[in-house]
């Protein structure tokens, strides 16, 4: 379970809310994206990035902790440390994004590549620089409501993490199924120890 501080790009996702999201949009350029390259390939399912197992186990815990949520968004990841500009978090707007961060990917996606269920708390700190009735964001106004949303995240996983062993298994469990396309005696040595990290000798799709 990933908490994250983020921007809000919508009216409707106020400073000091949560969103589950569901949904990200990559705009990195510099961060390692995958664990298969260097003498393998995989190709690993994406079109849903969060785990819903996990996401929906949140979602009954913020319920149950009364705590203000939104189930659903999209999350537009940038380049970091920055903020945007305001054509930038108008042009995120335009792309149905819900709030704007920096941490999400491509860490979300190792995670499935490592068959690692997770899934995102996103704190809304400020409402980005799109909303003209808004002061532009500033470091000062983040950290300001961030404390106030520490609060409401220990709650959130106070209530969440007794609830994980009931869970049911995820299926980022078996996200490298079908979906490693180098045979092993296509790799070296290396490349071989490497991914066994994470693979065993089902999973291989390529002959």
């Amino acid at each position: 379970m990933s908490v994250s501080a983020v921007g809000s790009l919508r009216e409707g996702v106020e400073p000091g809310q949560l969103v589950m999201v569901d949904q990200f949009i990559d705009r990195t350029r510099t961060r390692p994206s995958t664990f298969f390259e260097d003498g393998v390939a995989a190709h690993v399912s994406f079109a849903d990035p969060c785990c819903e197992v996990l996401r929906q186990a949140l979602l009954k815990s913020a319920e149950a902790a009364d705590l203000p949520y939104h189930d659903g968004g999209t999350y537009v990841c940038i380049e970091g440390p920055q903020f945007s500009t305001r054509a930038e978090s108008n042009l995120y707007r335009s792309w149905g994004a819900d709030v704007v961060g920096m941490t999400n990917l491509p860490e979300c996606r190792l995670a499935r590549e490592a068959q690692i269920a997770y899934s995102t708390i996103a704190m809304a700190t400020d409402y980005d620089c799109w909303h003209e009735g808004e002061e532009e964001v500033s470091v000062e106004a983040v950290v300001a409501v961030l404390k106030a949303n520490v609060d409401r995240a220990k709650t959130l996983l106070r209530t969440v993490i007794p609830t994980i062993d009931s869970l049911p298994p995820s299926p980022a469990f078996g996200s490298l199924h079908h979906a490693v396309m180098t045979a092993p005696g296509a790799m070296d040595e290396a490349t071989q120890k490497r991914v066994a990290l994470f693979l065993d000798d089902t999973q291989y799709h390529g002959e």
